[in-house]
């Protein structure tokens, strides 16, 4: 059983389609943050990793499957350091947000989580969406700002005050944001 649990979302992306520099060179600079973020998730007992990504479209897909076409794009160097480890949970999605049509509310139901740290791609639109979505379901939400990435800087900047505002998401920085390190009343880390 577990209290919380990093989402770790959309970072299995094969680079090839509009706005693919952009959003890769703002990866670039999320991912050391967040291989950080998720090596010490890896050592709390008390924080479950969840890989969510979208199937592109392919409903064939397996997990293995997406993370090899990421690892074949154009940006092999930012999905190698967040490969999954064995015996963590990888669900596939379909739109923006990590709740719409998967098992991800089931999930995290059973593992008793209470807080989500949502980090990954794209801050303006599956951050945010799945964001809502959780906030909807009564999860406490962390963003921690130096995980994730945006497409449109002014867009990422006002998703992340949308999420502050109107989700009551806590934005920290990823050094703050597991559980040990940031109280769940900390109104920031």
């Amino acid at each position: 059983m577990s209290d919380a649990a990093l989402l770790i979302i959309d970072m299995f992306n094969d680079y090839r389609h509009e706005d693919a520099d952009q959003l890769a060179a703002n990866v670039a600079q999320i991912l050391g943050p967040l291989q950080r973020l998720q090596n010490a998730a890896r050592e709390h007992r008390a924080v479950d990793i969840v890989y969510v990504n979208d199937n592109h479209g392919n409903f064939n897909a397996s997990g293995h499957d997406i993370v090899r076409s990421a690892q074949r794009g154009r940006h092999p160097e930012l999905v190698e350091p967040l490969l999954p480890t064995d015996g963590c949970a990888f669900l596939t999605k379909v739109r923006h947000s990590v709740f719409y049509a998967t098992a991800l509310d089931y999930l995290l139901q059973r593992l008793g989580t209470k807080t989500l740290v949502l980090a990954g791609q794209v801050t303006e639109q599956c951050i945010l969406y799945s964001a809502l979505d959780a906030y909807l379901r009564h999860f406490d939400v962390v963003i921690p700002a130096d995980a994730v990435a945006h497409i449109d800087e002014n867009l990422g900047t006002a998703a992340l005050e949308m999420m502050r505002r109107n989700m009551d998401a806590r934005i920290v920085e990823s050094a703050h944001c597991l559980p040990t390190a940031c109280p769940p009343d900390a109104a920031q880390c």
